[in-house]
């Protein structure tokens, strides 16, 4: 069994457990050096019989659940104890080895037997108590770290995944204003590139202020504007005090370019509305557009909403609303997030 508690730790217990039990018993007699000598008997025992029970007994019996042999070694080990420390005692220290008691008794008689036995078993359940309540303490801590790490890991995935998703969108529609000649080309440059930095450096903080991220969303609707003209209308509101609330860098920007992907895809125009809310300690997201449903089997959602869930359920799990609903030729998404 694994080591988790550090020796000088094992060392320092059973200094204070035998100061105790010297103190305990010698005030119990007024007689401070017999409690010394019985004690200095007994603790290498008690000793020997605790680790033999928590790193050869438990792992071998308890662990694998064969709890009838764990009480039949513990039965012979707890007999084995028995013998020595009365044998120790009766040796080294007094032949009444039962002073608390009234009246003398004979070692080796079932009520002494009874007695010992039920001290060390207590003795042997305190010391189990904390060596397991540590290591199932440590067990969670490594978990949860491990959880952590997955989780961070796998942000780090969905990050990387979107990124180039945004590049090869936006690059598609700069090609496709110099393929018309467009004198917008130069400023689509200009968008992109500052989308480009967003991208680059400020997804890769934790998290930002709101305010840039609406300004990276208004970047990007207006480089989509560039590439569909008159046939994009848009208006992005706020509502409530959204100074000093930071988000995730690129929560709501897949929300927005799914909008530009399906709502012009069978449409001449499209609708964008986009509202943020900050209500007590909840932000509220709302995006509608127009929409034209095909066919039951086109699906709406891309990769990007794929994975913008999927790093909700990490960000936010339990604690986040996500309703996409299509009707009468509108798709709106409602999201709300602790802030």
């Amino acid at each position: 069994m694994q080591r988790t508690i550090k020796r000088k730790y094992h060392l320092y217990f059973w200094i204070i457990y035998f100061l105790f039990n010297v103190i305990r018993w010698g005030s119990y007699f007024n007689d401070y050096w017999y409690s010394i000598k019985s004690n200095l008997v007994e603790f290498p025992l008690h000793i020997i019989l605790v680790y033999f029970n928590i790193y050869y007994l438990a792992p071998k019996f308890i662990f694998k659940k064969k709890y009838v042999y764990y009480v039949l070694f513990l039965c012979l080990s707890l007999g084995v104890h028995y013998i020595l420390r009365s044998g120790l005692n009766l040796l080294l220290v007094t032949e009444d080895i039962w002073p608390e008691v009234e009246g003398r008794l004979d070692p080796f008689g079932f009520n002494h037997i009874v007695a010992v036995a039920i001290g060390e078993l207590y003795v042997i359940g305190l010391t189990s108590a904390i060596k397991f309540t540590v290591d199932f303490l440590i067990v969670e801590s490594k978990n949860r770290h491990l959880s952590e790490l997955q989780y961070k890991t796998e942000l780090k995935y969905l990050k990387a995944q979107i990124q180039p998703h945004f590049f090869f969108n936006t690059l598609n529609s700069l090609y496709a204003l110099t393929i018309k000649k467009s004198s917008q080309a130069p400023n689509l440059v200009l968008k992109l590139s500052n989308f480009m930095r967003y991208v680059i450096y400020d997804t890769s903080q934790k998290k930002i202020s709101l305010l840039q991220e609406i300004d990276h969303i208004d970047n990007y609707i207006e480089i989509e504007k560039m590439r569909y003209g008159d046939r994009v209308t848009s208006n992005v509101s706020i509502n409530g005090n959204i100074d000093g609330v930071k988000v995730v860098p690129m929560l709501f920007l897949p929300f927005i370019e799914n909008a530009f992907k399906h709502g012009l895809k069978n449409n001449d125009r499209m609708e964008l509305s986009i509202s943020f809310e900050r209500s007590q300690n909840e932000l509220i997201f709302v995006s509608k557009n127009n929409y034209e449903n095909q066919s039951n089997s086109e699906k709406h959602n891309g990769i990007g909403i794929k994975n913008v869930k999927r790093r909700l359920e990490i960000l936010y799990p339990k604690k986040y609303t996500l309703n996409i609903a299509k009707e009468n030729n509108e798709y709106s998404i409602l999201l709300k997030i602790p802030v």
